[in-house]
């Protein structure tokens, strides 16, 4: 065979380093972005954020403190709907800020600043203490109990084994084990520690189940107590129908009025079943809508949260150093100056795309926004990728981690999306609308006699819906509702 050439003709599609960018920032968070967008900036001197000029920075912040409530620029003027029904916001009646206090008449304050702070303490901000935990609470009690060296060192074992609620739920063998080697305890030492610790604040923590946190809670009573003897044995034998209400079977089991056995009943649920629950310092997250849907003159508007949005730009000083530098400096300073505006325009098409689909969103959940949950329609990915004209996988990234603040609450744009089950009169209903319709049958059932899953299904088919039994299984176990029978309140 001899050597030759041949052609071929093939497309091949390629994402571009610039695409490749574009859609990693349209896939990220707020702070997940921030934190993205303070990294490039530091390795490209190009960029800088608007906040670095401190004059700039506060005019910004007055601009967008003022205009907050009403539509941003690049709100959508697209109408929304024609319904007028839902609640509209509107923006507070701002006056004029109260004039700050003065405590210049104060005696002892002999160096006061404008502020009327001293002035060695001008600018200083109460910092509020850290939050102290379940084990650092009971440490402390811990170090002012006269205890022996070797009891301590059980009871700080035992106390940095307690989960969150206050509950002991590692073996005895495995505590045992993880004493010093030089502490050689038996399982009865441990017992009694234990029982010392059930009796530190919050009373019950170092329990072992239920049964043991409620005995101790209360033994802590005085004997005095009405009905506290009751409440002892209903602890003790009797939890499963005190948890199902069923005062009457209650009385006749423990041979007692059904008056005394009601008391006794208030006088338990009047106890706290998670005593170490008090003191959880799991922060707690806040959200930062990217999005505001608001009614205005009865049209749904969407608009881009300019808090939100960063303020990102060229920094004018070195772009003007462009020119004057020579060499590999000057290609790599321009080699900068166009990531930086690839940076900038990938922005600022996360900002448009965001835009578009919440405006997509809202258009068609504006029935949910006016009426609530009941009137969530099906709504699945790919009708708005038909609509916005794009890939359904752009839609799914879009609508990820980012969320719209609504008169009814602040969602997560995935939150509008959901699957749909037929109707009598061949239309369909979203799985939203069905739990909504699940959970407002449970709250209006009889205690006494709750709806079974069948009866649900039945109630769901005289509304026009077709839902199987299994079904409404399957929404009440995610919305977390008990069954029936748990459900049941004897009277």
């Amino acid at each position: 065979m001899k050597p030759g050439l041949q052609f071929r003709l093939n497309q091949q599609l390629t994402l571009t380093p610039q695409l490749q960018q574009a859609i990693r920032l349209l896939q990220l968070s707020q702070l997940e972005l921030e934190a993205e967008l303070r990294q490039i900036a530091e390795s490209n001197p190009l960029l800088e954020f608007s906040e670095d000029n401190p004059e700039e920075a506060e005019g910004e912040e007055e601009r967008s403190i003022v205009e907050l409530p009403a539509s941003t620029p690049s709100s959508s003027s697209n109408d929304m709907g024609d319904d007028t029904d839902a609640t509209e916001w509107t923006a507070d009646d701002g006056g004029a800020p109260e004039d700050p206090i003065d405590f210049s008449g104060v005696s002892g304050s002999s160096r006061t600043g404008a502020n009327g702070a001293n002035g060695d303490e001008e600018g200083f901000e109460p910092q509020s203490a850290a939050p102290e935990t379940l084990q650092e609470h009971l440490l402390w009690q811990l170090n002012l109990t006269h205890m022996s060296a070797r009891d301590h060192t059980i009871a700080e074992v035992l106390i940095d084994s307690l989960n969150p609620d206050g509950y002991l739920t590692e073996s005895m063998e495995s505590l045992i084990a993880a004493l010093p080697p030089d502490v050689k305890a038996s399982a009865a030492e441990m017992e009694h520690v234990r029982r010392l610790l059930q009796r530190f604040d919050p009373t019950g923590v170092a329990s072992l189940d239920l049964r043991d946190c409620l005995r101790v809670q209360l033994e802590q009573f005085g004997a005095a107590t009405p009905q506290r003897e009751l409440a002892l044995r209903i602890v003790d034998s009797e939890l499963e129908l005190l948890a199902r209400n069923d005062i009457a079977r209650l009385a006749r089991k423990l041979r007692a009025s059904e008056d005394d056995a009601a008391a006794a009943a208030v006088l338990i649920r009047s106890l706290d079943p998670r005593p170490g629950a008090a003191l959880d310092v799991t922060p707690v997250e806040y959200v930062a809508p990217d999005v505001y849907a608001r009614k205005d003159s009865g049209r749904w508007r969407v608009s881009l949260n300019p808090d939100c949005q960063p303020r990102l730009g060229l920094n004018q000083h070195y772009c003007g150093l462009i020119a004057q530098a020579r060499g590999t400096d000057a290609s790599w300073m321009r080699g900068q100056l166009q990531e930086a505006r690839w940076l900038i325009k990938s922005l600022e098409s996360r900002a448009e795309t965001l835009l578009k689909v919440a405006e997509a969103i809202v258009r068609r959940q504006s029935a949910f926004l006016d009426y609530g949950p009941e009137a969530m329609h099906p709504l699945v990915l790919r009708e708005v990728a038909e609509e916005v004209g794009m890939h359904e996988s752009t839609i799914s990234r879009v609508t990820t981690r980012k969320y719209i603040h609504t008169p009814r609450g602040t969602f997560e744009l995935k939150h509008f999306f959901s699957s749909g089950v037929s109707t009598e009169d061949g239309g369909s209903a979203s799985a939203t609308a069905i739990q909504a319709m699940l959970r407002k049958l449970v709250d209006a059932e009889d205690p006494r006699k709750p709806l079974s899953d069948q009866a649900i299904a039945e109630e769901l088919h005289r509304k026009g819906i077709q839902v199987a039994r299994r079904t409404v299984a399957k929404y009440r176990e995610a919305m977390r509702i008990p069954s029936s029978s748990e459900r049941q309140r004897a009277g």
